[in-house]
């Protein structure tokens, strides 16, 4: 349906806003706050309706709602002060006021007259894969020279293959996606022709001996970008800056693109919710990191096989989040939490040969379920050869060094998970990481520098303030030490260097003399 209003059009179908006949950017929550607000004009809207239509009835904040609601009129061309078209009822809700006109969108059939020379039917829109699916323009030669075209391509082929790597993405050829060099192209033009949700452009300058890339990653849907970043560097090396440059857009871009589906999931009626939906709200749950979110995420898990029994990915996560309780002592069965997440691991690894992801949920699983440090180490590597540039599978592998007494090796690993991906939504897990290398090194006071940075990311971790505890031990500032017992005796009050251990097999005894002994001083009971 496509509605009139004012000079504006909001087309459904197509989810775009026009406005005197150029597209307007809007988030895809305000473009369903727009929405639902014009098609139920005829009452007012409370904010409950609102919430339930929006945001699938999940609990959002006052500020959010207003943040969302501000965004609307301000697309329109309205504003809180005049209320022109979207009009607030005191303690009812909102109302779209204005005139509307709605009209129909029939599917329409193109006749094409084959009398006039060199008329071409119109290219059909494909449907979108049923996971997230990109595209990776030709990069644009900004150097002035078009000898140099060659490289600014090289780039591009580069990305797409290091993309096609990630088995969770559907990544257009790249004969499909040079087409479209030397055109001007609308992402959104190229979205429906390619069938995909997102778009990567690129460009390339040379300028004196210094190389400069820029990336940037556009929904496709709606033509709002959702990450750039600039890269620079020596044209010394030129290949080794290329693979440089590569690795850092995939490594940026993978986890982006994870948020963005997460969000796109939001905006999606839970009754409507398949496989892959629910997949990702179980996945923002995990990274919620309490047992309350794992047990949550668990649930969702559930349902998503229910739907599809070999889903390998959801099984992946599925033992991850098993893992993780019994590791954090979030669980009282740990048998039976062990057990099943086994279960899941061997099923998850024989149909996900294929997907990184797969490999360093199942290499967490097998640690903290099976307590086999080598075959976790193995499949960490596993991961990391399915797709190198993935800072959670480099974090993971250099984790699992640190507990094979392997802290320069570890520190190698983690410390090029941070360089590719600086804002790694899960970055809490790197850092961590890196405080238990030093701690592993002996480096107290590096590891209490780290830790505190891994606790301002992440305070519920438990592990983190544990480590922490250790080297302020180490450090002799046993008060403090204390102190940070006692916060962690506070998340966990049942919490022994017994029951520590039995969650900890894998350490080496020598190790988890030292490490016990430090937490022994600093207050957590045998």
């Amino acid at each position: 349906m496509l509605f009139l209003f004012d000079s504006y059009a909001l087309d459904t179908d197509r989810r775009e806003l026009g406005h005197g006949g150029a597209a307007v950017a809007v988030e895809p929550q305000v473009f369903d706050l727009l929405a639902y607000l014009i098609e139920n004009r005829a009452r007012v809207a409370s904010y409950d309706d609102l919430i339930a239509a929006v945001w699938g009835g999940r609990v959002v904040s006052e500020s959010a709602l207003t943040t969302r609601i501000n965004a609307a009129r301000c697309a329109i061309g309205d504003s809180g002060a005049e209320q022109r078209l979207i009009k607030t009822f005191a303690r009812k809700g909102l109302r779209f006021v204005g005139a509307v006109r709605e009209e129909a969108k029939p599917e329409t059939v193109t006749v094409v007259d084959r009398g006039e020379a060199g008329a071409q039917p119109p290219k059909p829109e494909l449907s979108l894969p049923d996971k997230p699916s990109i595209a990776v323009l030709p990069f644009s030669n900004m150097s002035g020279n078009p000898e140099e075209d060659y490289f600014a391509d090289g780039m591009a082929e580069e990305v797409i293959t290091a993309l096609s790597r990630c088995a969770w993405l559907f990544v257009i050829a790249r004969n499909s996606s040079f087409t479209y060099k030397g055109k001007a192209v609308d992402v959104r033009q190229v979205g429906r022709e390619l069938g995909v949700r997102y778009v990567l452009e690129g460009s390339v300058r040379r300028a004196g001996n210094r190389l400069r890339f820029t990336g940037q990653l556009i929904d496709a849907a709606s033509g709002v970008h959702i990450w750039a970043d600039r890269f620079e560097g020596a044209t010394g090396d030129v290949f080794d800056l290329q693979d440089q440059f590569t690795a850092s857009v995939v490594a940026a871009i993978e986890p982006k693109l994870q948020l963005a589906e997460i969000e796109r999931t939001k905006h999606k009626p839970t009754t409507s919710l398949d496989a892959y939906d629910l997949f990702l709200h179980a996945q923002q749950l995990a990274d919620e990191f309490t047992g309350e979110s794992m047990a949550a995420a668990l649930r969702y898990l559930e349902q998503a096989l229910a739907i599809d029994p070999d889903y390998a990915a959801a099984m992946a996560l599925a033992a991850y989040c098993r893992g993780q309780l019994v590791y954090q002592g979030w669980v009282q069965d740990r048998e039976a939490q062990a057990k099943e997440g086994l279960r899941l691991v061997s099923r998850a690894i024989e149909l996900g040969k294929d997907d990184g992801n797969v490999f360093w949920m199942v290499a967490c699983a097998v640690l903290h379920l099976q307590m086999d440090l080598a075959r976790a180490r193995e499949l960490a590597y596993r991961s990391l050869e399915l797709n190198p540039h993935s800072a959670v599978a480099l974090a993971t592998a250099g984790r699992i060094e640190v507990y094979a007494l392997n802290a320069g090796k570890a520190l190698e690993l983690l410390y090029r998970a941070e360089r590719l991906s600086p804002r790694e939504p899960r970055g809490w897990l790197i850092t961590r990481a890196i405080a238990f290398a030093h701690v592993h090194a002996g480096r107290f006071d590096e590891g209490i520098s780290v830790c505190r940075r891994s606790l301002n990311q992440n305070p519920r971790d438990t592990t983190a303030v544990r480590a922490l505890a250790v080297c302020l031990v180490k450090q002799g500032r046993q008060s403090e030490a204390a102190q940070v017992v006692r916060e962690v005796l506070a998340m966990e009050p049942q919490l022994t260097l017994t029951k520590l251990r039995a969650r900890a097999m894998y350490l080496n005894a020598e190790f988890w003399g030292e490490y016990s002994g430090a937490l022994r001083i600093a207050g957590i009971p045998e």
